[in-house]
């Protein structure tokens, strides 16, 4: 064999190798946009829940007004987040805390709890709540994924060239409301 050839079968593997590697980041890269758009969905659907259930505890807890502000100024702040995915995980966090509020003034009305409307809504909400934990684990899974290919040796490399950054997970904020306990006082 001569030396032309050796070369370009050479070349042929490093392209061919070329291929997989941006085809491989590719398809990472689109998984961590599906589980993103997944947490978006069920998003939208809190938030269409939200006005539902606040209104229902309205007609039963009239003095408990600070809650129902709180709560609507989180749906409204998480709605209108945009931008970096870290300002949205933030919104969607305080709000997440103040429906935790919300159901803790619930505890202190027996009536409320009784209403068959407010126990769907309730049902529906926290039915939500579990699908969004679903995605946020969905979507921390492919950014997991994704971010590795972009670390290791030699696709990190690659990924570079090609302008491939680091995606950041959907996490909790232990500090905020979110990771705290709520408390029910009767």
């Amino acid at each position: 064999m001569n030396i032309g050839w050796i070369i370009l079968i050479i070349l042929i593997a490093i392209a061919v190798w070329l291929i997989g590697v941006y085809n491989g980041l590719i398809r990472t890269r689109n998984r961590v946009d599906e589980g993103w758009s997944d947490i978006e969905v069920q998003l939208k659907r809190r938030y269409d829940l939200i006005p539902n259930l606040v209104n229902t505890v309205k007609g039963y807890a009239k003095h408990e007004e600070g809650v129902f502000t709180k709560v609507t100024d989180a749906r409204t702040r998480a709605m209108g987040a945009g931008g970096a995915q870290h300002d949205k995980a933030q919104a969607e966090n305080m709000l997440s805390g103040a429906l935790k509020s919300l159901f803790a003034v619930a505890e202190n009305y027996p009536d409320l709890k009784a209403n068959q409307n407010f126990a769907q809504l309730q049902t529906d909400l926290t039915d939500t709540e579990d699908k969004i934990q679903a995605s946020r684990r969905f979507y921390n899974g492919m950014v997991r994924d994704f971010n590795t290919k972009l670390q290791v040796f030699p696709t990190n490399m690659i990924a570079n060239m090609l302008g491939f950054k680091i995606r950041e997970f959907f996490d909790i904020d232990e500090k905020g409301a979110e990771g705290q306990p709520v408390e029910v006082q009767f």
